[in-house]
């Protein structure tokens, strides 16, 4: 399965002489799955079916599934209207009318709605779910394409914040000799200054020196990230569940970029550090959305 966004949206349709259906599932952002409903009581049953289906279907994801029908209005509809509810009515608008004093108007049209029609039997019924589950699996469908589509386009959103990240990344790779120069140089300088007075020996000064390069060294850090990055690049073209572990590696790639942030003394270093945190942060938004 590619990758995919959760967000999504499908729609299916369905229909007989009878009745006619519209399934529309809607699927946004959730560190979970929530799964929600909005139809007629009367496809409670198909209910844990329908969610069984999109536990398997889906990792992530909040969907909302509206389900919508219809009877399909024809000359065969009219044998199917209860004229004892018909009846009951226009009674309850006569007497309505006359106790108002108010004329009320309707049209013979009027009573194609659907609680005019008789009471649905067991047959009616089956009819209706066969439909029912035609629609939401036309609808299930056109979901995936739809998260597929949106994953691709983040996938690419994505890896153009990475480049952005990776070039500021190589410009503090390129810099590291200038940066340990210029902490020497730094150093020895103080070291002159104050010589006479403290009396400090120099091989024990150039000890001290060696020691706090050491310390300031971020070999470490920019070897970690590029194995992040590599882990990365891999992650964007694979065929599974990516969106928790693109969290997990903008941790880990948080950690090292601030590190040498603390680190550095070279403002062009201390600037590219920013606007790798820039692109963590886009890139770690962005990745959320992916299953």
């Amino acid at each position: 399965m590619a990758i995919q966004s959760m967000t999504g949206f499908g729609r299916g349709e369905s229909e007989n002489g009878n009745f006619s259906f519209t399934v529309d599932i809607k699927s946004v952002n959730h560190r979970f799955k929530d799964i929600r409903f909005k139809m007629s009581s009367i496809f409670t049953p198909l209910e844990l079916e329908f969610k069984k289906i999109l536990l398997h279907k889906f990792k992530r994801g909040s969907f909302d599934i509206f389900i919508n029908y219809k009877k399909t209005v024809d000359k065969s509809n009219v044998v199917d209207l209860d004229t004892e509810k018909i009846n009951d009515f226009l009674k309850k608008l006569k007497t309505i009318s006359t106790s108002t004093d108010v004329e009320i108007v309707f049209s013979p049209t009027d009573f194609l709605r659907q609680e005019f029609y008789k009471d649905k039997n067991e047959k009616t019924e089956t009819e209706m779910f066969v439909l029912a589950k035609e629609a939401f699996s036309n609808a299930l469908n056109n979901l995936e394409e739809s998260r597929a589509i949106e994953g691709e386009k983040l996938v690419e959103v994505l890896i153009n914040h990475k480049k952005e990240y990776k070039k500021y990344y190589q410009l503090i790779v390129s810099k590291l000799p200038e940066f340990q120069h210029h902490v020497e140089t730094k150093l020895k300088k103080r070291f002159d200054e104050f010589k006479p007075e403290l009396g400090v020996d120099e091989p024990r000064f150039l000890q001290e020196v060696v020691y706090y390069l050491e310390k300031l060294d971020v070999s470490e850090e920019t070897n970690r990230i590029q194995i992040h990055l590599e882990k990365l690049e891999k992650l964007l073209t694979e065929k599974q569940e990516v969106g928790r572990q693109i969290d997990f590696l903008m941790q880990e790639l948080g950690r090292e970029t601030n590190t040498i942030g603390s680190k550095s003394s070279i403002s062009e270093i201390s600037d590219s550090v920013v606007q790798m945190k820039v692109q963590l942060e886009k890139i770690r938004e962005q990745g959320l959305n992916l299953e």
